[in-house]
């Protein structure tokens, strides 16, 4: 799928390209693959790293282009780990500004208004397009974080009653989750400082949005750890929950065994083929069951005495 706008934002959509647009592609096709490689002339090798879900970010300076590889975060359905992260290339010519990314995201939404579209005149030039969408990329991330302790605290309340592997196997997703948040902000940080380092940042209002989006970056990688930390100490003290509740369950179980095998030995005896002196009696079946109602209930009451259960 691919768009073409008249400037940064998306404003103004055009159906060919001209000088100073910008292309955003999501989940290109193989046509559409030799398509941006032949008509923009994109190195083919450029595109496949892109378009790998595990590629790490990085940037490139080339004499005649200039590419940046941020990974941002996607929510995923019908998956066992809800959210993960994946690459958004940014390819930069004098002519034309091309994004790349291999799945519909909320960074840069395909069939949704674009987020700069409301601010496109405020977008000075490509870098500060760039920096934006670090900046929105870790606003992104938080919100994510956000959504991740509330599936935590929900997970946490089911836990203290249960005796499954369900829950855990939930926190498990949860903490994949947040690994791959560290491991993607740290790199995502590293290529911000190497865009500062690059002298490639020459404005003061890019030097102001680098350093928001840095702000936003490293608030995002400190409640990413903190919540992996909090996670990590969750799932072991849970996994002793567990097993404790399932400790309970037995303990209850045993208990009702007990007391049910002392009616059941009473009606064992009096049920032998021997004289037992009751056999024409008509307060033979009454008396067993009285007997047997109050051996079980002394059986209980010992029981609780001690605190066995």
């Amino acid at each position: 799928m691919v768009k073409m706008y008249k400037t940064f934002g998306g404003y103004h959509e055009i159906s060919e390209p001209e000088k100073g647009c910008w292309i955003n592609i999501i989940k290109p096709n193989e046509k559409e693959i030799n398509y941006i490689s032949d008509k923009f002339d994109v190195p083919a090798d450029v595109i496949t790293d892109i378009l790998d879900v595990d590629e790490v970010s990085r940037v490139e300076f080339e004499d005649e282009w200039t590419l940046i590889i941020l990974r941002i975060p996607v929510e995923v359905q019908n998956n066992g780990v809800p959210f993960i992260t994946i690459p958004l290339g940014v390819f930069m010519k004098d002519e034309f500004t091309l994004t790349i990314c291999s799945q519909d995201n909320e960074i840069l939404p395909f069939d949704k208004p674009s987020p700069f579209k409301n601010h496109y005149k405020n977008i000075t030039d490509k870098m500060n397009f760039v920096l934006r969408l670090f900046h929105r990329s870790a606003t992104w991330y938080l919100k994510y974080l956000k959504s991740i302790k509330q599936m935590s605290n929900a997970i946490e309340y089911d836990l203290e009653k249960s005796i499954k592997n369900k829950e855990l196997i939930e926190l498990l997703n949860l903490e994949k989750s947040l690994v791959y948040f560290t491991t993607s902000l740290k790199a995502n940080i590293i290529v911000s400082n190497k865009l500062i380092n690059s002298k490639k940042i020459t404005t003061e209002i890019n030097e102001d949005w680098f350093e928001e989006a840095m702000i936003e970056n490293k608030q995002a990688l400190e409640m990413a750890q903190i919540y992996s930390d909090i996670q990590s100490g969750m799932m072991d003290a849970f996994a002793s929950v567990i097993s404790n509740n399932m400790n309970e369950v037995m303990k209850q179980l045993t208990f009702i065994s007990i007391i049910l095998m002392i009616p059941t030995l009473i009606a064992s005896i009096f049920g032998m083929n021997i004289p037992n002196y009751m056999e024409k009696s008509n307060f033979a079946l009454p008396a067993v069951l009285v007997v047997s109602l109050l051996l079980s209930y002394i059986g209980v009451v010992l029981i609780r005495k001690r605190r066995w259960v």
